[in-house]
């Protein structure tokens, strides 16, 4: 049930969306009911949230303390007995239409499984990622099985789990799945955006990993004082960063997840 109504919920309260829906609403009670100012300040609202969301940097501010979160894995940091990739990267659907690889600006994340892998040719490889839809859909699990050869990555050395919907279900069923010892070192790859959530699903799966972010989004702290030359793009950033932040709320709210903003364990910041 938690499946489907964060689909449906996160659709409705999507940004973009919602300043949308505010201005055509708007609009309709002005010219159709006798609410006329209500309505035009309705849509103008809808309007000005739409402007400030697409050019200002205000998705920057939004996106910056949760890719900050957790710092980059050093360059020169230990080998791991095991690397998880999350999935989200890959176009599953048209993957499979077109028979090759399609990934989306999430893409990093498989990119890093193939460099990961040649970097520690002795840690496990676990890819973990099923269908995102309701219901069918292949899982991009499989189109990695498929296209192990065209990523980079030894199609002998993956470990695939291809159930999973959703960043609770990853982090359980890859626990089940490589039952890790206590002790191991095991590294979480996602993006940086999604680590703290992502963190916090495995750390209450009882799964203790080392974070590496990949895709950012952002610079760093000095990108708010930047403008946005294209709305398309400020707005695909805010739409992102606002479902993140509702998403770790969400996942607190359920038990998911620890804590409200999973930071890096005392004593581990550079790890």
């Amino acid at each position: 049930m938690f499946f489907p109504a964060s689909k449906l919920i996160f659709f409705l309260i999507t940004p973009s969306n919602l300043c949308i829906s505010a201005i055509l609403l708007g609009l309709v009670l002005a010219a159709m009911t006798r609410w006329r100012r209500t309505g035009f300040g309705v849509a103008l609202s809808g309007a000005l949230l739409l402007a400030a969301a697409g050019l200002s940097p205000l998705s920057e501010i939004a996106l910056l303390p949760l890719e900050q979160r957790f710092p980059a894995y050093p360059a020169d940091g230990p080998a791991p007995a095991g690397i998880i990739v999350l999935g989200g990267g890959i176009e599953a659907g048209l993957s499979e239409a077109r028979d090759q690889v399609v990934v989306n600006d999430a893409g990093e994340r498989p990119i890093y499984l193939a460099d990961l892998a040649r970097r520690f040719p002795a840690a496990r490889l676990v890819f973990s990622g099923g269908s995102g839809f309701t219901a069918g859909g292949i899982a991009e699990a499989d189109i990695v099985s498929r296209q192990a050869d065209a990523i980079g990555v030894p199609r002998t050395r993956l470990i695939l789990e291809n159930r999973s919907r959703n960043t609770h279900e990853n982090a359980a069923f890859s626990a089940a799945l490589v039952h890790p010892k206590p002790g191991e070192r095991w590294l979480l790859v996602t993006s940086a955006w999604h680590m703290p959530r992502a963190i916090g699903c495995f750390r209450q799966a009882g799964f203790a990993v080392d974070a590496f972010p990949v895709d950012y989004r952002t610079r760093g702290w000095g990108d708010v004082t930047h403008l946005h030359g294209f709305a398309s793009d400020g707005l695909l950033q805010f739409d992102l960063a606002i479902k993140e932040w509702i998403g770790l709320a969400a996942y607190r709210w359920s038990g998911y997840t620890p804590d409200w903003l999973p930071a890096p364990e005392p004593g581990n910041e550079s790890r």
